[in-house]
């Protein structure tokens, strides 16, 4: 059960510090210079965590392992932050920013998940979109 659950509460606890510094990002500052001064803090991280975990010690030989999913990971990183630094410039509060893009990133996934991995959307599962599409109307208002 730990195993399940650990995960989710590192996301949750990231995201709530993630909200928290977007929405505290100075108004005066570049947003991409902002993100070069968190991606250098990001990179140091990485780079200690992976010599603390990593049996080997090799980076090199990690990075030959390395596929287009990185180049995409790193895109989407840049653009998720730059778009919430953003959503909050433009006024979002912290509480419904997220709640809403949170809920409309579910929504999309339902359907990636099928078209992409052939998972099976279930009753249940379309009628939480439908709420959720309900709840994004009346939350947006």
């Amino acid at each position: 059960m730990w195993n399940y659950l650990w995960p989710v509460l590192v996301v949750i606890g990231a995201n709530t510090f993630y909200n928290i510094a977007a929405k505290s990002t100075p108004q005066n500052v570049n947003s991409f210079a902002s993100l070069v001064v968190t991606y250098l803090v990001a990179a140091l991280l990485a780079m200690v965590l992976f010599f603390i975990t990593s049996p080997n010690k090799n980076l090199m030989s990690e990075f030959s392992k390395i596929n287009w999913t990185s180049i995409v990971f790193g895109i989407a990183i840049v653009a998720l932050e730059f778009g919430y630094i953003n959503l909050y410039r433009a006024g979002w509060k912290v509480s419904v920013g997220s709640l809403v893009t949170n809920i409309g990133l579910a929504c999309v996934l339902l359907i990636v998940g099928v078209l992409l991995y052939k998972e099976v959307i279930s009753l249940r599962q379309m009628i939480g979109m439908a709420i959720c599409a309900v709840g994004l109307i009346l939350i947006s208002k």
